[in-house]
């Protein structure tokens, strides 16, 4: 293999880049070489959420407090994402279609697609209200207005050109992409030093807004929910890697993929220290707004390049799992790339209506609901399957014909452990930040149990012998 090759995708047919295997393997000639993938992970890697998650750690706890959560979540994400992309490059396949066989059944992974897929649709909603808001800003046009609106809009459906043929698609948009993110970047830091008002500030300057130990719970809780969310994003590409690749492989797409990402993110906590005193707390932790005050119309520019870098993966994401989801539930097959059109039209609707503002209670229940999820999952694959050997350990079924509609074992875990986290987050306070960590932890222990306790016999359909030799009922 060439060393310009190492950097491509295996050439494959136009149905093929634009289906992207969304219900179906991915066969071993399609696979991508390691620094293929990363390419296409950059995109998510500087996206303008982690500049406002940086700000965010900034003011709730300060430096050096914020190399806490920052901590964890950047080791916790390395080993999540390496055991995800491990799992899914071995069986190839998409977190919606793994979860048919890992403790779900065909009907309940459904559920479990559409759980995944409302992620994307409000990352993809928060990422584009960041550049309505840049557009809005240097244009003096009201961001709630039916302007802002149509912004949002339309750039939402240039992002669904860009990415209709999938990950080759994807390759290419961030090839050129990062080096314009990079330059226009260090323009915003360099301008920043003569910015009127603003106080560059280095870390010792990064103070928390709060005091005491609510900051610290409200960021580790934070951080918990990006780790998880990670790690699962990893599944959707980490399919795409070699089957024979080992774990050495798959921790070095996340730390390729992290590396840049906490630079982002320490770069949000210096832009938003630094002009916290010219622009608020709200606006410093919104680079829509600050980047525009930097750099004027470039910093328009930077919003918009960077927003559809990040843009194309959550389309894309969203597409790949509510494929997956409605091929069950609905048996309807319209193809992959028109399932963005939903993400898109879910976005604009609750642009329309500011469900962006509810962000912090959308980040509680969905750290609930997907750390829980993804964890059920590994735990099934790697303790149920590799360890206790209770169902196949290779080629994990997820063919309708092979799983049962519904696995109880998963579901019940889900269920439980979801409302005991929903009761944390209705009791408020330190609970409410607890929530998700209570919920991830119960989850896969009970469902370990359920299926030791029912020996694995809801992995398959009665009328099927299991491969490997396990009875079922």
């Amino acid at each position: 293999m060439s060393f310009k090759s190492k950097f491509r995708g295996p050439a494959t047919s136009i149905d093929e880049q634009i289906e992207s295997f969304a219900t179906e393997r991915v066969p071993a000639n399609r696979r991508w070489p390691i620094p293929a993938i990363s390419i296409v992970l950059l995109g998510n890697s500087t996206a303008m959420f982690f500049f406002s998650f940086g700000a965010q750690q900034a003011f709730a706890v300060g430096f050096p407090k914020m190399l806490v959560p920052i901590g964890y979540f950047f080791v916790g994400a390395v080993f999540i994402g390496a055991l995800t992309m491990r799992m899914a490059s071995r069986e190839g396949l998409s977190q919606g279609l793994i979860s048919r066989g890992l403790g779900f059944g065909s009907r309940g992974a459904a559920v479990t697609s559409f759980i995944y897929a409302v992620n994307f649709i409000f990352y993809f909603l928060y990422e584009g209200s960041i550049v309505s808001h840049a557009i809005a800003r240097y244009f003096d046009i009201p961001v709630s207005s039916v302007g802002g609106t149509v912004i949002f809009a339309v750039l939402g459906l240039l992002t669904i050109l860009l990415v209709w043929r999938g990950m080759n698609a994807m390759s290419h948009l961030q090839t050129w992409g990062f080096p314009i993110f990079v330059v226009l970047l260090t323009a915003a830091i360099i301008r920043l030093q003569s910015v009127p008002g603003a106080h560059p500030v280095g870390p010792s300057g990064w103070a928390a807004a709060t005091t005491g130990a609510s900051g610290m719970l409200a960021a580790m809780s934070m951080a918990n929910g990006q780790m998880i969310f990670q790690g699962l994003m990893a599944t959707d590409y980490g399919r795409f890697a070699a089957k024979s690749i080992r774990y050495r492989g798959t921790a070095t797409i996340m730390l390729l993929e992290l590396i840049p990402m906490f630079t982002v993110i320490f770069l949000g906590a210096y832009f938003g220290s630094s002009l916290v005193g010219k622009i608020g707390h709200d606006a410093a932790m919104d680079p829509g707004l600050y980047f525009v005050d930097i750099l004027g119309l470039l910093g328009v520019l930077f919003v918009v390049i960077t927003q559809i870098r990040i843009n194309v993966m959550n389309l894309y994401g969203g597409s790949v799992t509510l494929a997956s989801g409605f091929d069950v539930i609905a048996h309807f097959r319209p193809g992959r790339p028109w399932w963005m059109f939903l993400v898109w039209g879910f976005g604009v609707v609750f642009y329309a209506f500011n469900v962006i503002n509810h962000l912090g209670t959308f980040l509680q229940v969905a750290g609930v609901l997907t750390n829980t999820w993804v964890l059920i999952i590994l735990a099934d694959y790697f303790i149920c399957r590799r360890l206790l050997k209770l169902g196949r350990t290779e080629d994990v079924e997820f063919k309708e014909a092979e799983v049962r509609p519904w696995n109880p074992c998963g579901l019940i875990s889900l269920v439980v452990s979801v409302a005991v986290g929903g009761v944390c987050i209705v009791a408020g306070g330190g609970l409410a930040d607890l929530a998700s960590f209570i919920a991830m932890f119960l989850g896969p222990i009970l469902h370990v149990a359920l299926t030791v306790a029912t020996k694995g016999r809801y992995y398959t359909p009665a009328a099927i012998p299991e491969r490997a030799g396990v009875p079922v009922a």
